[in-house]
């Protein structure tokens, strides 16, 4: 198994400005990541920026960095030049792995590149975790997604899917999940083939993806096959917020 993973790492966060610099147990988060990544079974781990200051901290601590263009609409655009500058093959694998998860298990970066060997027939990998609150299912921040018994992504949604018709009334949610039904939260790593980064990127906005803000319904939506397992360990949450930057250093002091 043969792939690279790629951590895209963006120092104009609107939330919180340059957030791959910030200093978590005496080491930039990016590092963190970088070093997760490492513990992988990745031949390569590449570190993809605009920002000239992250590039000299990455390259302080010895990662590979490919400088991007500031102007991407995407995440997907800006994998889609690194793997052009690295000059990949179309079949080789690419994992994506945000820069601001610092705790990321290895088990996870693996899981999605082994499920892409697995699958020839699906050009991305994601993963998922059970949902186990009415909460959870009703939270529009909370991307919600069903797949079929080989684990074929139907359909990702900020809606409650699938709708409990005979428990909830209509636009309302109820105090309890179904008991025949499991629910799922999208966790978003992805495994893709190179070769559907270089088709993504010439593909237009699918409608429900303009409608839900949800990238990846551009892939189902131009027929590309997404497989979606369980993830074998619960993913950390990651560091969106000052706050979650507070947890996260007492978390790792």
């Amino acid at each position: 198994m043969s792939f690279t993973v790629v951590i895209p790492a963006r120092y104009a966060s609107t939330r919180l400005p340059g957030k791959p610099l910030a200093e978590i147990a005496g080491k930039p988060m990016i590092r963190h990541v970088h070093e997760r990544a490492c513990e992988s079974a990745a031949d390569r781990v590449v570190v993809a920026t605009d920002d000239d200051r992250i590039r000299q901290a990455c390259e302080a601590f010895g990662a590979e960095v490919v400088m991007t263009s500031p102007d991407h609409a995407s995440g997907t655009d800006r994998l889609a030049e690194v793997v052009a500058t690295l000059g990949l093959s179309r079949e080789h694998r690419v994992v994506n792995v945000q820069g601001d998860e610092p705790l990321i298990p290895a088990a996870l970066i693996d899981q999605v590149a082994a499920n892409l060997d697995a699958h020839p027939e699906a050009a991305i990998a994601t993963l998922c975790e059970p949902i186990d609150d009415v909460a959870s299912v009703f939270n529009p921040n909370v991307v919600k997604v069903v797949f079929d018994q080989v684990g074929m992504a139907g359909y990702f949604s900020r809606a409650p899917i699938p709708w409990a018709r005979d428990l909830w009334a209509a636009g309302q949610a109820g105090e309890a999940l179904p008991a025949t039904t499991r629910y799922f939260r999208h966790i978003g790593i992805y495994g893709y083939r190179v070769g559907l980064l270089q088709d993504f990127v010439t593909w237009a906005p699918a409608p429900a993806e303009q409608t839900e803000s949800l990238e990846q319904l551009r892939a189902l939506h131009h027929g590309a096959r997404i497989h979606v397992e369980e993830a074998v360990e619960p993913p950390p949450a990651g560091v969106d917020t000052e706050a979650d930057l507070d947890r996260l250093r007492r978390q790792m002091a």
